[in-house]
């Protein structure tokens, strides 16, 4: 019943990655690469689940250790900006 709701979650993710792109590349703002790095991770986890593809555990630590790193650095230098 719920299982409609991760496709949904990556088309999602997808726009984040794109908005994230627009930032980086159209805008200029280099935090737009943090989105890109951390929602990427996301759409590539949550499409090899719906897909049931297997993924090494020892990967997926340093993908989200990656992914995590990107959004505080990004909320960091949006931090900066604003300030």
């Amino acid at each position: 019943m719920m299982s409609f709701l991760q496709p949904i979650s990556i088309l999602l993710e997808g726009v984040v990655v794109s908005l994230g792109l627009l930032l980086a590349l159209a805008k200029k703002k280099v935090y737009g690469w943090g989105f890109v790095v951390t929602f990427g991770v996301y759409v590539i986890y949550d499409t090899a689940k719906f897909f049931n593809l297997s993924l090494s555990a020892d990967l997926l630590y340093v993908a989200f250790f990656l992914a995590t790193l990107s959004i505080l650095w990004a909320i960091w230098r949006i931090n900066k900006e604003v300030a």
